[in-house]
């Protein structure tokens, strides 16, 4: 490539990205302007409750058959509320992280479970097992 070519499409990516540069800047300055939208967290009381609700939903059904895969639905039912509980853990300031390091430790070996990434019977005692323990946990350790 000759060096006026070279030139060339050197000038033709930097005003490219000085266009862009501007463009974000124009997106910021009106992002900046709206208010940033707020994810609603449960209180811990009424995440712990829904995860708890969760096994108690699955031990009031058949469980899991022995060897097939017929317990995905199942663990994605307790996974969902259990990710909802360590967010509201997570934003709970009063109880802080040292009160709740048995719970996301249980919390880690759900979500070591689900990342599997479907019911292989090899992962429902990380994922099943984890939740049942948590829910015991829940039970001795509550928080107001």
């Amino acid at each position: 490539m000759g060096s006026t070519t070279w030139g060339k499409a050197a000038a033709g990516a930097l005003l490219a990205a000085a266009m862009m540069t501007t463009s974000a800047c124009g997106g910021d300055a009106e992002a900046g302007n709206k208010p940033a939208a707020s994810p609603s967290v449960p209180s811990v009381t009424a995440a712990a409750e829904t995860f708890q609700d969760a096994v108690v939903e699955f031990d009031s059904t058949d469980g899991c058959p022995q060897a097939t895969g017929e317990c995905w639905d199942k663990m994605q039912a307790i996974a969902e509320p259990a990710g909802e509980l360590r967010k509201a853990m997570n934003a709970d300031a009063k109880a802080g992280p040292e009160f709740y390091s048995p719970a996301y430790a249980l919390l880690d070996k759900i979500e070591e479970g689900m990342s599997v990434g479907s019911d292989t019977f090899t992962n429902r005692p990380l994922v099943l097992g984890s939740a049942h323990e948590l829910s015991r946990w829940l039970d001795e350790h509550p928080v107001q």
